[in-house]
């Protein structure tokens, strides 16, 4: 198996839009207020956000919500961790997985980046690395790029 490699960017088989982490999974991030990208849909979402993001969508396939308020961190850090090492179990196995907020870059990046620790990158390389492989914006805010370091740093399935 050849190693998956930083800069592929856009998958044929996989969602429209999706990227290819570390790890060899593929996950689509994208934001909720812009148009449905199109082409196949997700067999599992994750989603952040509030209350009020969540009444304006509704989706046809296996989903969970995680309280995350814009520009600021999960409610629940710890369930927020399981739930991202959820998504990446889920994208090694080869479901068509999605992660999405209202914009698609802080909170989503900020999820992506950590997904690519899990899959081996250096937490201190992690934003460059979903910038570069995502969004040139993602994890807008310094609270966000200090989380990522924290959450990852919990012990996940070897």
């Amino acid at each position: 198996m050849v190693a998956p490699k930083w800069g592929v960017r856009v998958s044929a088989v996989r969602l429209d839009g999706a990227i290819l982490l570390p790890d060899g999974g593929w996950v689509r991030g994208r934001g909720l207020r812009n148009p449905d990208p199109g082409g196949p849909a997700p067999e599992f979402g994750l989603y952040l956000g509030n209350g009020k993001l969540r009444a304006r969508h509704s989706f046809g396939w296996s989903h969970e919500w995680l309280e995350w308020p814009d520009f600021l961190l999960p409610k629940d850090s710890a369930l927020a961790v399981r739930r991202i090492l959820d998504l990446r179990a889920r994208a090694l196995a080869g479901e068509r997985v999605e992660v999405a907020c209202g914009g698609g870059v802080g909170r989503t990046g900020t999820v992506i980046a950590c997904l690519a620790v899990f899959g081996g990158v250096a937490p201190e390389e992690a934003v460059a690395w979903a910038r570069a492989n995502y969004h040139p914006r993602a994890v807008e805010m310094p609270w966000q790029r200090r989380w990522i370091t924290r959450a990852t740093t919990v012990p996940g399935p070897a």
